[in-house]
């Protein structure tokens, strides 16, 4: 029977089952989705400490250490919390996510987005890469939306407290975030992720991602999404109409589109957003069209071949595998 189950095997192994295309959009944070550093919101005001003092404090502290700033940040707040009695717990900052503001339309967003897409028939899935802190983003108005939250945390002691950083995201390691969402190996201590994966197996399409940044700490992610053929987008604050690191990011060529941090229905972003997803969704229509047409062509190449087997091969077959060949080719015509 190994000979039946290896012609019937390769008869069919090109089929299998479909997978509904799929998009990913990925967002920075803070003065993205926010109008300001979440951590100025509640938490440095709660060490009686005014915000612009405590960034000069952790920006010379980098500077005087060659030290990453965001280890600086993490530092310095671990640092308050020990001279004003305050323990930096897990729980305390997810209390803290609640109350950080988020640009008009954010929080509709996301039904918004998934909703058109779905009639497209496309799946959206929601991540956040930034260099905030993670516990305050799951703690947000948000988190119920995303996939999955990659951001800077800390190791906490037995007891909940914070006591040193178990993540640091900055503006270069942002872009791994990027293949382990397109390879779906999603857990941030998978070494797989520097694996080559065949492009049937991964769980998006590089050209359907989409990421969504305010700054050059983005530039890195902005500028592998667009090479790799997906869409990459900038905001700037309605408020201020500050428009110059969206026209200088435009004009070096890191960006598809930009418009202001407003993800409202009637905003320019969604309008966007809607014709990226009308692309996407064509974009996959020609896939299955391409794969249709590939499979009817690869069907007729095996049923050629398995009908010169069964005529040039009269006498080293039995009369059980004769009957297995012609019953695949009887199914394929």
């Amino acid at each position: 029977m190994e000979r039946e189950e290896f012609v019937f095997q390769q008869a069919m192994d090109f089929t299998g089952g479909e997978k509904r295309p799929k998009m990913a959009i990925c967002y920075d944070f803070d003065r993205t989705l926010s109008p300001d550093d979440m951590q100025t919101f509640t938490l440095i005001p709660s060490f009686g400490v005014d915000k612009g003092e405590f960034w000069h404090e952790s920006d010379m502290l980098a500077v005087d250490n060659l030290m990453d700033n965001n280890l600086a940040w993490m530092y310095e707040l671990i640092k308050y919390s020990k001279f004003k009695g305050k323990s930096l717990r897990r729980e305390y900052f997810k209390e803290i996510g609640a109350d950080v503001q988020l640009y008009r339309g954010v929080l509709s967003w996301f039904e918004n987005v998934n909703a058109y897409a779905a009639e497209r028939g496309i799946d959206v899935e929601h991540y956040i890469i930034s260099s905030g802190l993670k516990e305050i983003i799951e703690g947000s108005k948000i988190a119920p939306y995303i996939t999955r939250v990659y951001a800077s945390s800390y190791l906490y002691s037995a007891d909940g407290i914070a006591e040193w950083p178990a993540q640091v995201v900055n503006y270069t390691t942002k872009t791994q975030f990027i293949f382990r969402i397109a390879k779906g190996y999603l857990e941030e201590y998978d070494g797989r992720v520097n694996d080559s994966m065949p492009h049937s197996e991964r769980n998006v399409d590089y050209e359907n991602i989409v990421y969504i940044g305010d700054s050059a700490t983005d530039i890195p992610c902005m500028t592998l999404v667009k090479q790799k053929g997906g869409y990459s987008i900038g905001v700037y604050d309605p408020v201020t109409n500050n428009k110059k690191k969206v026209y200088q990011l435009f004009a070096d060529g890191r960006l598809n589109f930009y418009a202001p941090a407003d993800y409202s229905e009637d905003s320019a972003i969604f309008a966007y957003m809607k014709n990226v997803i009308d692309e996407v969704a064509a974009k996959e229509k020609q896939k299955s069209e391409q794969k249709v047409l590939s499979e009817h062509a690869e069907r007729y190449k095996k049923r050629t071949t398995l009908e010169k087997l069964l005529n040039s091969s009269s006498d080293s077959l039995s009369d059980e595998e004769r009957e297995v060949i012609k019953s695949i080719i009887a199914n394929m015509k």
